[in-house]
């Protein structure tokens, strides 16, 4: 019995329900910066995230990523049911952004449950709504943001996603999930800390606005 399942879901579902999940689930750990899901793969479980925190990224054609949100303990990942119960590919790739613990449930099981728990319908349902929020949210923040806003906002997501102020980080792999260069990200990250809106280290950034 996975001892995590009940604090981080049974409040969602009915106790039938969390005994098919005990029964049927694959409990799996991945450490920190693991690819759980690729781009391309057929989907054949659905995760539920019971501690860590998973980074959810898209990819141009020519290779370049593009973080679009993160998911924490007590989310899953809407767009691998859709590839669940489409048998379609995984569009996004889904890395592990601390060490991860997840219950992986079997694609088999999702529209079986739609109709059979009230529970499940619902939590499915308000998954979808949070991704569509954040995904729309990712769309205005390219949109709308200028990018030392971009960074800023990117730096304080981390922050919460890890639980922890002080990022161990890169220049480059922030350039990388922002899709811009690293020469621009250097820049920028000066101008915020002498705005004193974070604290560079050699390998690390403290944000000091959460």
């Amino acid at each position: 019995m996975n001892t995590k399942l009940i604090p981080n879901f049974g409040y969602l579902f009915e106790e039938k329900l969390i005994e098919e999940i005990q029964n049927v689930g694959v409990s799996k750990t991945f450490i920190e910066h693991t690819v759980i899901i690729e781009i391309g793969d057929y989907i054949k479980s659905m995760p539920l995230l019971l501690s860590g925190a998973i980074k959810i990224l898209r990819e141009d054609e020519n290779g370049e990523e593009l973080v679009l949100y993160y998911l924490e303990k007590g989310d899953t990942c809407a767009m691998t049911l859709s590839c669940c119960m489409g048998q379609t590919k995984s569009k996004i790739r889904a890395v592990a952004e601390t060490d991860v613990e997840l219950i992986m449930l079997p694609k088999e099981k999702m529209n079986i449950w739609l109709s059979k728990y009230n529970s499940w319908q619902s939590f499915i349902l308000q998954s979808y709504h949070n991704r569509v929020e954040e995904l729309l949210t990712a769309v205005d923040t390219i949109a709308f943001l200028k990018m030392d806003e971009r960074i800023l906002k990117y730096l304080k997501d981390k922050a919460m996603v890890n639980q922890n102020d002080e990022l161990t980080t890169t220049h480059k792999q922030i350039a990388e999930d922002l899709h811009t260069s690293r020469v621009v990200i250097s820049r920028l990250l000066k101008k915020l800390e002498n705005e004193g809106k974070i604290q560079l280290f050699r390998n690390s950034i403290k944000v000091l606005e959460l």
